[in-house]
Order: structure tokens, then sequence, then C-alpha cells
């Protein structure tokens, strides 16, 4: 028999999943959270039958979850067909390779309802001995209003906002370019643009599981950076200033970090250095052919 009263229902949870093995455990950790949401909708771009069995085992044990494949492939897609589904007042999003702590929605839920219109984030810790590098573990909360010259402030693998932010915005930017990263931090930027605040809460805590090994760094910061200046050729071809400001700075950072790697031999910041160098260019002249629709909900 389900507890009704462990139940949100003002919350959707969208996870987006290529089928990796991993999302069981992130499933797992959903189903342990002290409240369960109105509805899981589980976004599969695999075609593995294990994905629907795993989703089925929620429904068994209470959990409204729903399984949706799609044929597409890409990150904003999935998590797009997600949101387009949800039909509750907020939405959450996690990915498969992360476990969501049990207070997760208990502790995101309250500020849902306080902040208004506001994307909130939160804490994003590493989980194992491979390599993680989206991690946020900033112990002090901080409200975000406008963007910054020198990073971002959404961790998609934890964030939660009013579906309403999304009539504002738009969903996230599907365009080949950002397929593989940048698509958040695109769509993070049109929010603090528009006036949408960026709420990050360290008591909102997800677990990033490294799945993959240090040798894979450079690939994976290259792809990082690929996503980035796709996201900053998006805004230059519409003639802004502050991104053009921003990718100079990024551009001229390469080769800094270069000699600083070289200089320090660290091997993780040698990473980074040739995932800027090589990556950032070539992502911001991919980005310079997306002319960007920002399509809102109908």
């Amino acid at each position: 028999m389900v507890d009704r009263s462990r139940i949100a229902p003002d919350v959707t949870v969208v996870i987006p999943t290529v089928g990796r093995p991993l999302l069981r455990e992130c499933l797992r950790s959903i189903a342990d959270g002290l409240v369960w949401p109105a509805e899981l909708i589980v976004v599969d771009q695999s075609r593995s039958e294990a994905v629907a069995d795993w989703v089925a085992v929620l429904r068994r044990d209470g959990l409204a979850a729903r399984h949706l494949p799609s044929a597409e492939t890409g990150i904003a897609n999935a998590t797009n067909r997600g949101l387009e589904q949800a039909r509750t007042r907020f939405v959450a999003v996690t990915h498969d390779d992360c476990r969501v702590s049990p207070s997760w929605l208990m502790t995101l839920l309250p500020r849902l309802r306080e902040c208004g219109e506001a994307i909130v984030t939160g804490r994003v810790e590493p989980a194992g001995e491979g390599a993680v590098p989206t991690v946020i573990t900033a112990p002090d909360p901080v409200v975000h209003r406008r963007p910054r010259l020198d990073g971002d402030d959404l961790f998609p693998p934890n964030m939660a906002f009013p579906r309403s932010v999304l009539q504002r915005i738009g969903y996230l930017d599907e365009h080949p370019s950002l397929r593989r990263a940048g698509e958040d931090n695109e769509w993070a930027y049109r929010a603090l643009r528009a006036g949408v605040p960026i709420v990050y809460d360290p008591a909102s805590v997800v677990a990033h599981v490294a799945w993959q090994p240090h040798s894979a760094l450079p690939s994976i910061y290259r792809r990082y950076a690929r996503g980035q200046g796709a996201f900053y050729g998006k805004h230059l071809r519409r003639g802004d200033l502050f991104i053009a400001r921003r990718a100079a700075r990024d551009l001229v950072r390469g080769p800094w970090l270069v000699l600083r790697g070289v200089v320090s031999a660290n091997r993780e910041l040698l990473a980074l250095a040739y995932g800027e160098t090589t990556g950032l260019l070539p992502g911001l002249l991919a980005g310079l052919r997306n002319a960007g629709n920002d399509r809102r909900p109908d």
C-alpha cells in the first residue's frame, strides 16, 4: 500500500537516458527518496529492453513511473521530450549517471514554492574513483541574477523549476552543435538574461557517479568546450557583446592553461587546456550556424 502523504502532487521528475546500466541505481535512488514525485518520466534514447523493465519495477512498487522511448539523440532532445509531457506545476531533472540523496525532493520543493519563477540548482558531488568533471560542492547558498564572465551557474543533474519558466525562455536548444554539451549553459544564459534567477541551494544533493576513466578527461573537456563554443556562437550570431567578451576571454585562456599545465605537470589542467584549445573554436564556428528559435510550449 502506497503512503499517499509521501507523494508530492506538484512535481514531475524527468530523467534523460541512453540506457547506461547506471540508470538502475539512479531509479532506485528516486524510489528510496523520502518524497516521491507525482510522476517520474524516463526518456529513453537507447534500444535496450532493460530500461523498460527497470521502470516497470518502480511501478510495481507504487511509484507513478513512465518509460518514454525516443528515437532521437542528444540530451537536450531527451530532456525536452520529458518536459513536454510533464503536467505538474514544477519539474525536476537529474541524469542517468547520478544518484539523488533521500532528501533531494523534500529539500527542493520548499525552495521551489517560495522562490517564484526561478530555477533551483544544488550540489553535485563526485562519487567513485573515475573522472567526474561536472561537480559543484560550494557550501554557501547564492542567488544569481545576471550572467558572469568567469563561469556558469546551472548544474542540470540537479535542477528544478516551475514549468511556467518555459513560457518565458523556451526549451533547451536542440541544434546539432549543442547535441552533446553546452545546451544547459545556453539555456541558463537565456534565463538570466530574461530576469529568471538561478538559486543555488547546497542542501539539495546529487552524486555524480565516476563511470569514465581519468584517461578520458581530454576528450570530455574537448566535448564540453565544443558545446560551450556553440553556445557562444549562437549568441554572437545575434550580436551579443557580452558573449563576445566572454568568448574572447576563453579563447585567450586556453594557451594560458597550457602553460600552467606544462609548468606544474598537472595532468588534469593539461586535459582542460587540451579541451579548450582544440574544442572551443570549432564549437564557436558550428554555433554561428545556429539561428536558435528557442521554441516555447504550445
